[in-house]
């Protein structure tokens, strides 16, 4: 996943999706499934590495955020800004 730290890692409040961001500046986009089966194993899927955002003293994406119902992930990294993802 991450070089380095993980900074953040959130599910999607609507869709099966979750993501992790960390300090290489890249955020990790995941499809999950958990089934109700215990003993079964739940399924990830990496989809996308989303990447935008510079390193500022070793630091990449601080947080994101998924929008309430849309497939859109919002981040913001150490280099101050703000990124919009659509369509992830």
């Amino acid at each position: 996943l991450a070089i380095n730290g993980l900074r953040h890692v959130s599910f999607h409040p609507r869709y099966p999706l979750m993501a992790s961001a960390s300090d290489d500046g890249s955020v990790h986009v995941f499809h999950n499934t958990v089934y109700s089966d215990l003993m079964r194993n739940p399924l990830i899927v990496p989809v996308k590495i989303l990447r935008g955002h510079g390193i500022v003293k070793k630091l990449g994406v601080l947080s994101f955020a998924f929008h309430p119902s849309q497939p859109w992930l919002f981040s913001a990294g150490a280099d101050g800004k703000i990124h919009l993802y659509q369509d992830i």
